[in-house]
């Protein structure tokens, strides 16, 4: 008897633990799209964002060789619009829960490319990490086979 409630035990423990532990990062890239091949790219602020993130993707890309360009930046031909969604999430401190980012046709806003993090309170990552993991997933998609 003393056997089963400790195996019971351990098995409401394992389980209410897990649900806390989850993380999801992938990326897809249209087969069409030439991702490695862009240069230029205009990194759309998201209405929402009051952390800037837009920054964080920004100074990522650049970091990648790319040249950016942002909202207050005058308007000129790109290769690309990168777009996102961040969400947050309160767990004794906010942070980011999900960011997803999607690389765009200028001229038809087709999504190119889109990548996710997911990551819960106990796997969390900080915001340039997250930007970072989505960017670098998309980057590795996109190389030309």
């Amino acid at each position: 008897m003393r056997l089963l409630k400790l195996m019971l035990a351990a098995l409401v423990l394992a389980v209410m633990t897990t649900g806390c532990a989850v993380n999801r990062a992938t990326a897809t890239v249209d087969p069409s799209a030439r991702v490695d091949s862009l240069k230029t790219l205009h990194v759309k602020h998201f209405e929402k964002d009051e952390r800037g993130t837009d920054k964080l993707i920004a100074d990522n890309l650049r970091a990648r060789g790319y040249k950016v360009r942002m909202d207050n930046d005058p308007v000129a031909p790109v290769d690309a619009v990168v777009t996102y969604v961040d969400k947050w999430f309160w767990d004794i401190t906010m942070y980011m829960l999900e960011l997803t980012v999607q690389i765009r046709d200028p001229k038809t806003d087709y999504p190119l490319a889109t990548g996710n993090s997911f990551h819960t309170s106990l796997t969390r990552k900080a915001p340039p990490e997250m930007v970072d993991e989505v960017v670098g997933n998309i980057m590795k998609e996109g190389k030309s086979k």
